[in-house]
């Protein structure tokens, strides 16, 4: 279970960059096919499903003050639960296809690492409940920071599960666990919140799910590895050199990430901070699309470099950019369209405030299209990788700030969309291009971008001209505008001819 996986629901962050990394050298060392991938594919469709709906439950049976209260308290959680895995969960992908005959010293490492990181996770959640509730304002949460240490020290050594079964080919136990895993936390989760309307009830719950899971996480890899599941201080070494370096990255990229949430939490109460965190709703199926679409970026620039071929680096850079963006530039306006009556058909008309957050938070999924990271890790520059995070984060730390001050907690979902996209992106960019030894006008697949943004453009237009004409119930308008838009963005690529008919891609895209 990687940090994706691990924080529930919407609580996850945008994709993160170790994951997408590791995963690429597990997809380019197996070799199995379609298979496995959509065995994986269901897996964490069934887990997204679980967790998205989980929060949609909470707003419903919690107070504002409540749920802000549970959003302050995850909001901690995926800071420390990216922080603290060190790398090592992660680095089984890596370590276990290429040194079968060891899969349980490293293992057991990795195991031993996140057990102590879970320790200290609750040592310092233990002792930092009252000045947390200060930073935060938040009179509740000394009483709840031991039980969310409690959560973190069972699941963060429970991450290796899903990691060595896909490691080891065990698609189909992975995809299960995958799956039952984050269904049988939504209902640990909701089932107290519901019965008892405590959040405490819900952290304990979520506490007894850990535990149940850990356990049998340590009961299936006790069995697959049959006695060989003990550490190595030399392999320790090896996992460490390899896995703390990108760790650096995600460790910038989970501060980068979640920096404004602790902001605005700081500068509100935790009835307002609900209202914030509701508007920076995740949509799954970006994460769900990107983690793939990286990997097998990679693993084919990979093949490319491998054949020295690196001119068709580029062309494998500017075909994933062309189907990311025919896909991510038409969600993001249509959310852009439909983003009122989404928010008040998931969370009710208590969070119409959450509307025009939405909105900007949504923006700024458009520069996710560009997976720079993928090929700046192709090219081994994880240094560069690091640097645009850390100024990344400078920046996020002095205009969030500012953002407040001029336009309230919309302008803190600005500050954090612009720097990481506008500012981030753009460095990135400018890396790629002088690594792909490309020219501007080489740099980015500028006529398919242009193509599609007006297609999204003219389908947001007229959806937007007959919205006042479909009703006002939010479920009958959200159909009908998303059809409208649906219908005239696909005619418009196909009467371009960008998109076949029957065969759902862009003509002269390979597979």
């Amino acid at each position: 279970m990687s940090i994706l996986e691990a924080i529930p629901g919407d609580e996850r962050g945008r994709t993160a960059p170790a994951a997408t990394a590791h995963g690429a050298r597990a997809a380019g060392s197996g070799g199995s096919g379609a298979g496995p991938v959509l065995l994986l594919a269901a897996g964490r469709a069934v887990a997204f499903a679980a967790t998205f709906a989980t929060p949609l439950v909470l707003a419903r049976v919690f107070d504002q003050a409540e749920f802000g209260t549970y959003k302050q308290l995850f909001v901690v959680y995926t800071t420390l639960a990216g922080i603290a895995q060190f790398g090592m969960a992660e680095s089984l992908l890596y370590f276990l296809p290429f040194s079968p005959g060891r899969g349980g010293r490293y293992t057991a490492n990795a195991l031993l690492v996140l057990a102590a990181a879970g320790l200290a996770c609750l040592g310092l959640l233990a002792l930092a409940g009252p000045h947390l509730s200060r930073w935060l304002g938040n009179a509740a949460l000394p009483g709840l920071s031991g039980l969310l240490g409690a959560y973190l020290m069972f699941m963060l050594p429970s991450m290796v599960l899903e990691l060595v079964m896909t490691a080891r080919k065990r698609y189909f136990g992975a995809a299960l666990a995958y799956g039952l895993s984050d269904l049988l936390r939504a209902v640990a989760l909701v089932a107290p919140a519901v019965v008892t309307r405590r959040v405490d009830m819900l952290l304990a719950g979520a506490v007894t799910f850990g535990a149940v899971r850990l356990g049998a996480a340590l009961l299936y890899l006790g069995r697959e590895f049959r006695g060989r599941l003990r550490p190595a201080g030399g392999l320790l070494r090896d996992q460490l050199t390899y896995s703390l370096p990108l760790q650096l990255g995600v460790v910038l990229w989970v501060l980068v990430l979640n920096l404004h949430y602790y902001a605005v939490a700081a500068s509100v109460n935790a009835a307002t901070f609900a209202i914030y965190a509701v508007g920076c709703l995740q949509i799954p199926l970006f994460d769900f699309v990107l983690t793939p679409a990286a990997n097998v970026m990679m693993v084919r620039m990979q093949e490319a470099f491998t054949a020295r071929r690196p001119d068709a680096v580029a062309a494998i850079w500017h075909d994933t950019t062309s189907r990311l963006a025919m896909l991510f530039f038409p969600l993001v306006g249509l959310l852009l369209v439909t983003g009122r009556e989404l928010i008040l058909f998931l969370f009710t008309a208590r969070y119409a405030a959450s509307v025009p957050i939405f909105l900007v938070f949504t923006a700024g999924y458009l520069f996710t299209t560009f997976l720079t990271d993928g090929v700046l890790r192709v090219h081994a520059d994880t240094r560069t990788i690091a640097i645009i995070y850390a100024i990344d984060l400078g920046l996020v730390a002095v205009l969030v700030p500012a953002g407040m001050a001029a336009f309230g907690m919309v302008g803190a979902t600005a500050a954090t969309a612009f720097t990481g996209g506008v500012i981030g992106k753009s460095l990135a960019l400018i890396r790629v291009k002088r690594l792909m030894g490309v020219t501007l006008a080489a740099l980015l697949p500028w006529r398919s971008l242009g193509e599609v943004s007006a297609a999204a453009a003219a389908a947001a237009l007229a959806a937007l001209a007959v919205k006042p004409h479909l009703g006002t119930a939010p479920l009958v308008l959200l159909a009908a505008v998303s059809g409208v838009y649906a219908a005239v963005y696909l005619g418009i690529l196909i009467a371009r001819g960008r998109l076949e008919i029957g065969t759902g891609r862009a003509p002269g895209v390979s597979g």
